[in-house]
């Protein structure tokens, strides 16, 4: 049986928390869109899938309730 691990050690999940926080931070103060190009935004739509998907290929363990080992 795989043991588990807990969701605060995921990287998928820590990659799209951070990514999330930029953009909700980014769409509230509005300093970053007025310095980049118009399709960056469309090329972070393209590689944000790229990335989970590495990622996941990586994986390893399955996340849990609880800390593997208790």
């Amino acid at each position: 049986m795989n043991e588990t691990k807990p969701w605060w050690l995921s990287r998928t999940l820590i990659v799209n928390a951070l990514l999330l926080s930029l953009a909700a931070a980014e769409s509230q103060l509005q300093v970053l869109q007025p310095l980049m190009p118009v399709n960056v935004y469309a090329l972070l739509a393209f590689v944000l899938p790229i990335v989970n998907a590495a990622l996941r290929v990586v994986t390893t363990q399955p996340l849990g309730r609880t800390p593997a080992g208790q």
